[in-house]
């Protein structure tokens, strides 16, 4: 098979509805990530693979979970969501395989048992926000009819969990997306690609980042680059705007680029909107 699906997805857990009545102003957002999980289980993926920029993270390398689970909890105010989900062993070994005869560094963490059947990792808010909207919250009454199969005990698909290391090259992530690309045309399974990305974190006095002009201004650059169904394009944004935005994004979306080289897919920008300091954007990319 090959992708069948794609997204760009946003991470600021607010915006799921166990955690926050009013989604601290992102409900454009809460209500184009339910489209975007409907347009997922239509597509009906065997396995997802997401890249986050907050998972476990290797200097110069890209790191893929190597553990059979991934679990962890967020908690907003006097709330809190739990997660745990399957690692697809067979898929992450395929990508990893395919990234290295692209001469992507790439690194395999585990945690606890030296097997990999013994072993699990922390997820993080990249992670489980994206995935708590495609298949794996446990109120997605009917999934497994629509997602099948899914294994007894699942609420979602099994994933491959990619986190960059931002000292590589940029070019490395267009790599590793060729690399996911190439390892799904190898399997003959459906996947999907979710970039977990939010955008300019300085475009309020009141974050923890200050403000800049910058991070409207990336942003509405982000925007366009995803309009014209063209990501890649972003490659080239300054280190400067990077920084002075002081966006995440960046890496996963060239990751995307990466696949969709390989992959032709048709872009639809479901919402961006910055209700707090930070921007988000949801985007899915579909046959």
């Amino acid at each position: 098979m090959s992708l069948v699906f794609a997204c760009i997805a946003p991470h600021g857990f607010p915006i799921i509805p166990d955690l926050s009545v009013d989604a601290e102003g992102g409900l454009a957002t809460r209500a184009a990530m339910h489209e975007l999980g409907r347009r997922c289980a239509v597509a009906r993926p065997d396995v997802i693979v997401i890249a986050t920029p907050h998972g476990t993270r290797v200097d110069g390398a890209i790191c893929l979970v190597g553990a059979a689970r991934a679990a962890g909890t967020l908690r907003w105010e006097s709330r809190q969501v739990e997660m745990n989900i399957a690692v697809d062993a067979a898929l992450t070994d395929a990508i990893a395989a395919e990234a290295q005869a692209l001469q992507v560094p790439v690194a395999l963490a585990s945690f606890a048992g030296n097997r990999r059947d013994q072993s699990a990792v922390y997820l993080d808010w990249g992670t489980i926000t994206p995935l708590w909207f495609l298949g794996h919250d446990r109120n997605m009454v009917g999934y497994g009819d629509v997602l099948a199969p899914i294994p007894a005990g699942e609420s979602g698909p099994p994933v491959v969990i990619a986190a960059p290391s931002r000292l590589l090259p940029r070019a490395a992530m267009v790599d590793f997306g060729r690399a996911i690309a190439r390892a799904a045309l190898n399997d003959q399974r459906r996947i999907a690609f979710v970039a977990s990305c939010d955008w300019g974190h300085t475009h309020h006095t009141t974050g923890p980042y200050g403000y800049h002009p910058a991070a409207a201004e990336v942003d509405a650059m982000v925007v366009a680059a995803v309009q014209a169904n063209d990501p890649g394009r972003l490659i080239g944004l300054s280190d400067a705007q990077v920084q002075d935005a002081a966006i995440d994004g960046l890496w996963q979306t060239l990751m995307l680029a990466g696949v969709l080289e390989l992959v032709p897919l048709h872009a639809e920008l479901l919402c961006y909107e910055a209700p707090t300091y930070y921007g988000m954007l949801v985007a899915s990319f579909m046959p």
